[in-house]
C-alpha cells in the first residue's frame, strides 16, 4: 500500500523498515519536500570497496541555515551494539543539505550497518551495506536497472529487488531522473498516482530545478529500500541532464530559448554528485576479488563527440546515395568518440591487467542494431505519419548497414571497434551491462569476425519501450530484430523491470525479471528470462 501522512509532518523512521521521508501525492509535494526538516530521505551506501564505504544522507536542521555536523557510525548488528568505525562530516545549504563520508578500516565481504547522528542527537533510518570480497570468490550477485521515468509508473523493480536476499550489489546504469516536465508526457502514458509527485512540474534547467526533482524521486519509498538495503554503483546518461547529450550540448537543449549549455551541463553534474552515494571520480574499476572487477564509466558529458547527423541524407535529392556517403564518411570518423582517449587507455589496460570477468557498466547499449525492414507493418494504425516516416528511414538506413540508433555505440562505429579490439587483445572475459533502450536484448558481440563478449541490455524500470509504436505480437517483433541482426540472438520488446546477474568462476548467468504491471503499485513478476555465458567462450551458451 502506499502510505499518506498528514503535509505538516514527517515520518522519520529511527530503525531498519521503510522509515525516512513517506510524502503524500498532491499540490502541496514541493512544499514539503523543500519544508522538510531533520534526515528527510532516508541513507544510502555507494563506492564499495573491500575495506571501504562511502556513506550518504540528507539532514536539513529544524532551524537557522548554518553549517552542521553529522556523526556517522558503523556497526556489525543493526541494533548498534558493537560499532566498529565511523566519522564526521559536515553539510549545509551549499551542497542541499546532502552529506557523504568514506568510512575505511572494514573488513571484505562483510555485512555491516550503518546510521547518521545528528547534532540534536537524533538518529537517521538504519542502513545496510556490504563490503567487497577479496580472494577466491565462488559467487556474487548484481542487480541491474536503468531508465525510470517516475511518472511513467511506479518503481516496483525497485521494490522487488530490495526483498530479494542473494544480491550484493546495486548497479544503475543511468537515467536515474528524468529532465521533462509534466508537459512532456502524454496523459495516457502517466500511471495513476504518480503525476502530482512529480516536482518541479517544468523541465529542469537550474540548480535548484535538479534538487527539486532529485528531492522528489528520492521521496518514493521503494527507490529509498533499495538504497537502504544495499551499495550501489552508478553512472549517469542522458536523462541526468537532457535527452541525447554530450560534450557540448544536446537534442532537448535549445540554446537561443534555455542559454548556454555549459552552465545547465555543470548544475546537472554537481547535483547529481551530490544526491547520488557517488565519488566524484569521473570512472573508476571496483575488484570482486579473483572473480570479476566491475567498471563504472563515463559516456555522456565529459568527452563524448556530437553524434553524426544522418538526417541531412534522407533529405537529399538522392537519399540512398547520400546515405552510402555519409557511412563512408562521417559515420566512420575515427576522431569520434563516446568515452575520449583517456578513459578508452584507462579501460584497454584495466582489461589487460585485471583477471576474472570483466563486467562493464555502460550508459548506451554496445551491440549493433539495424531497423528490420517488416518494421513498418507491427506499427499501430494510430501512429503518427511522422513517426511512420521516421521509421521508414531507419529501414532505408539499414540497407546501407547504417544502424537505428546514432546516440548509441552503433553511431560511433571506430570508438566502438577500439573498445572491442581492446577486449580481444587482453583476451578479456567481457561482460557489457548497459541500459537506456527501455527494452530488453542479448548481443554477442562480435569484431573483426571473431567473439569479443556478450551483452545484457536491461529493459527500463518504468519508462515506455518500443512497444508504444508497435502492434504486432511482441515475439513477432522480437524475432524480426533477430533475424536482421546478427549479434541480436535475444530481445523482449515489450516489458519493465530489472535484470539479475549471477557470477561465478565458470559462468555469468543473466536474468530479465519482468513486473506485471508499473501502473499500479506490486512487485509481482509476470516471468522472466535467463541467459549465460561461459568462462574462454564469449559467446552465450548453446551458441557458437
Amino acid at each position: 500500500m502506499v502510505l499518506n501522512i498528514d503535509r505538516r509532518s514527517l515520518v522519520l523512521g529511527g530503525a531498519l523498515g521503510l522509515g525516512a521521508l513517506i510524502l503524500p501525492a498532491g499540490r502541496g509535494l514541493a512544499a514539503d519536500l523543500l519544508g522538510a526538516t531533520g534526515f528527510t530521505h532516508n541513507v544510502a551506501s555507494g563506492e564499495p570497496g573491500p575495506d571501504s564505504m562511502l556513506l550518504w544522507t540528507r539532514y536539513v536542521p529544524a532551524a537557522g541555515d548554518g553549517a552542521q555536523r553529522l556523526e556517522a557510525e558503523v556497526a556489525l548488528d543493526p541494533g548498534f551494539t558493537k560499532v566498529v568505525a565511523g566519522g564526521s562530516v559536515r553539510t549545509g545549504a551549499y551542497r542541499d543539505w546532502t552529506a557523504k563520508i568514506t568510512v575505511d578500516g572494514l573488513k571484505p565481504g562483510t555485512v555491516y550497518w550503518y546510521r547518521f547522528v545528528a547534532p540534536d542527537g537524533g538518529k537517521s533510518p538504519v542502513g545496510r551495506t556490504k563490503t567487497l570480497p577479496v580472494g577466491d570468490v565462488a559467487r556474487f550477485g548484481l542487480g541491474v536497472f536503468s531508465c525510470s521515468n517516475l511518472p511513467q509508473g511506479w518503481f516496483n523493480a525497485y521494490g522487488h529487488a530490495a526483498a530479494r536476499q542473494d544480491l550484493d550489489l546495486w548497479l544503475h546504469t543511468g537515467d536515474y531522473i528524468y529532465e521533462y516536465g509534466v508537459a512532456s508526457t502524454r496523459e495516457a502514458d502517466w500511471a495513476e498516482g504518480r503525476k502530482d509527485m512529480l516536482q518541479p512540474t517544468t523541465e529542469i534547467l537550474a540548480i535548484a530545478d535538479y534538487r527539486l526533482r532529485y528531492a522528489s524521486y528520492r521521496a518514493d519509498p521503494d527507490l529509498q529500500r533499495l538504497h537502504q538495503m544495499a551499495p550501489m554503483v552508478a553512472l549517469w546518461d542522458d536523462h541526468e541532464s537532457a535527452n541525447d547529450s554530450w560534450e557540448g550540448g544536446a537534442q532537448n537543449h535549445q540554446p537561443d530559448k534555455e542559454g548556454d549549455w555549459n552552465p545547465r551541463r555543470a548544475a546537472a553534474m554537481q547535483v547529481y554528485r551530490e544526491w547520488m552515494p557517488v565519488s566524484d571520480e569521473p570512472w573508476k574499476a571496483y575488484p570482486i576479488g579473483t572473480l570479476a572487477t566491475l567498471y563504472r564509466t563515463e559516456s555522456r558529458l565529459l568527452a563524448r563527440t556530437r553524434p553524426a547527423d544522418i538526417g541531412a541524407a534522407f533529405k537529399a535529392a538522392d537519399p540512398d546515395a547520400a546515405l552510402k556517403a555519409f557511412r563512408d564518411g562521417a559515420w566512420r570518423d575515427p576522431s569520434a568518440t563516446m568515452m575520449g582517449s583517456s578513459q578508452e587507455s584507462w579501460l584497454a589496460h584495466g582489461l589487460k591487467a585485471n583477471a576474472g570477468w570483466q563486467l562493464v557498466g555502460m550508459g548506451t547499449i554496445l551491440g549493433r542494431t539495424v531497423m528490420p525492414k517488416e518494421a513498418v507493418d507491427w506499427l499501430r494504425p494510430e501512429v503518427t505519419e511522422k513517426k511512420v516516416a521516421s521509421y521508414r528511414n531507419d529501414i532505408r538506413a539499414a540497407a546501407q548497414g547504417l544502424p537505428m540508433w546514432m546516440d548509441r555505440w552503433d553511431g560511433y562505429p571506430a570508438a566502438r571497434s577500439r573498445l572491442l579490439k581492446s577486449a580481444q587483445a587482453a583476451e578479456a572475459d567481457l561482460v557489457m551491462l548497459s541500459g537506456d533502450s527501455h527494452n530488453a536484448w542479448a548481443y554477442a558481440l562480435r569484431e573483426d569476425g571473431r567473439p569479443a563478449g556478450v551483452e545484457f541490455a536491461g529493459q527500463a524500470v518504468t519508462s515506455n519501450g518500443m512497444e508504444g509504436d508497435m502492434g504486432a505480437d511482441p515475439n513477432l517483433v522480437a524475432r524480426g530484430f533477430m533475424a536482421a541482426n546478427p549479434e541480436l540472438k535475444w530481445a523482449d520488446t515489450s516489458q519493465r523491470g530489472y535484470m539479475m546477474l549471477d557470477v561465478t568462476p565458470k559462468r555469468v548467468t543473466g536474468e530479465w525479471l519482468f513486473l506485471r504491471t508499473v501502473k499500479a503499485r506490486s512487485t509481482a513478476l509476470a516471468g522472466s528470462h535467463r541467459m549465460s555465458v561461459e568462462r574462454g567462450r564469449r559467446v552465450f551458451t548453446g551458441q557458437g
